[in-house]
């Protein structure tokens, strides 16, 4: 049975931070008919659910943060 998600503030913090950013790219990736800019933000939005480490939120979130920043056109 999978465990219920982390209720710290650093992931409470990491949860909201992320999600969003991955609302705002999601926005601006169907504003702009950017592919790559809705599928990252879906992913940061939908990730924090599925990882339950408070480290492990910030380092993929980073990682999505970062493919967002250097992976555009």
């Amino acid at each position: 049975m999978p465990s219920a998600l982390s209720l710290s503030p650093g992931a409470l913090f990491a949860n909201l931070l992320f999600s969003l950013i991955g609302t705002a790219a999601f926005i601006y990736g169907r504003k702009s008919e950017n592919i790559r800019a809705v599928v990252i933000g879906i992913a940061l939005g939908v990730y924090p659910w599925f990882v339950t480490n408070t480290w492990l939120l910030y380092v993929i979130g980073l990682a999505l943060v970062a493919a967002l920043f250097f992976w555009r056109d």
